[in-house]
């Protein structure tokens, strides 16, 4: 590759703090777009980029592998442009491709309970339960989940006063299961001294995402679970989808998920319906089964 990538990907980690994984993914979105155009990125014209990136459905890609390549050669142009390497971007008339919103993965009960019970056997028992049950009563975001401090669950409370995206503030609730859980958790918390509910030794001193997700998924191997359908974003989806199921109002989860706009919390209604026409397909004693007569 060119040195002008090697030197984007080098930006990237510096000063972005881009991890390993993410790096990887840019080098092979560039690598493929630099290889596909007469003379690599760096000489390429706007019909060139169009060109290759019209191919790609043709390829067989995904709309959201496509996607993912045009944002990498995009923030590829606009780093060489503040470089002084180019002074156009071909970039700027590659559309982002139609994507059909996919629907959320979601846990049903049963799953939950399993994962629960795995979590409870595994190692850091006491912390990963704390976390699946305070994620999955509350439907928080994961960022919103760890960066809870301590001085947010002082008092037992049975709500939490969260700031979500655009720094809005909603209440969170928690049922007596995760209550319970957090007061386990607090009994064994180290180091005690930080003002996090969740420390961690690492740099930014609480736990991270991506470490909350391995235990997550560590614990669903444990429970016989596929682990790639299993995440904290999917504790999340199984909070609003059970609560829809339960008779829950729209613009009440709308409330508690920190939804701006309601059409983002529609989606829900989809996979709810569907959860419920298979419970009726299966479980009703009328429901019409394969082979039965018209």
């Amino acid at each position: 590759m060119s040195d002008q990538i090697e030197a984007f990907l080098e930006m990237m980690a510096v000063e972005r703090d881009a991890s390993p994984h993410t790096l990887a993914a840019y080098r092979r979105d560039l690598a493929d777009a630099d290889r596909a155009v007469a003379g690599g990125l760096m000489l390429a014209d706007r019909a060139a980029l169009e060109a290759w990136y019209a191919g790609l459905s043709r390829r067989g890609l995904s709309a959201a592998t496509a996607a993912r390549r045009r944002s990498a050669v995009r923030q590829f142009y606009r780093f060489v442009l503040e470089e002084g390497w180019r002074i156009d971007d071909p970039s700027q008339r590659l559309e982002a491709p139609r994507q059909g919103r996919p629907l959320p993965k979601v846990l049903d009960r049963e799953a939950v309970e399993r994962l629960l019970a795995a979590a409870g056997e595994a190692g850091g028992a006491v912390r990963l339960v704390c976390l699946i049950e305070l994620t999955y009563a509350s439907g928080l975001r994961v960022s919103e989940v760890l960066g809870l401090k301590l001085e947010a669950v002082a008092r037992d409370p049975a709500y939490l006063m969260v700031r979500g995206k655009g720094g809005k503030e909603r209440l969170a609730p928690l049922n007596n299961s995760a209550r319970s859980a957090i007061r386990a958790w607090l009994d064994l918390r180290a180091p005690p001294d930080s003002p996090w509910l969740f420390p961690s030794r690492g740099k930014t001193g609480r736990l991270t995402p991506r470490r909350f997700d391995q235990l997550l998924k560590a614990a669903a191997l444990k429970a016989g679970l596929d682990p790639a359908g299993i995440s904290p974003h999917v504790l999340r989806h199984a909070f609003a989808t059970h609560l829809l199921e339960g008779g829950a109002d729209l613009r009440i989860l709308q409330t508690l998920l920190g939804h701006a706009d309601i059409a983002t919390t529609q989606i829900y209604t989809h996979v709810a319906g569907d959860r419920l026409a298979e419970v009726v397909q299966s479980r009703h004693p009328l429901a019409r089964r394969k082979g039965d007569a018209d």
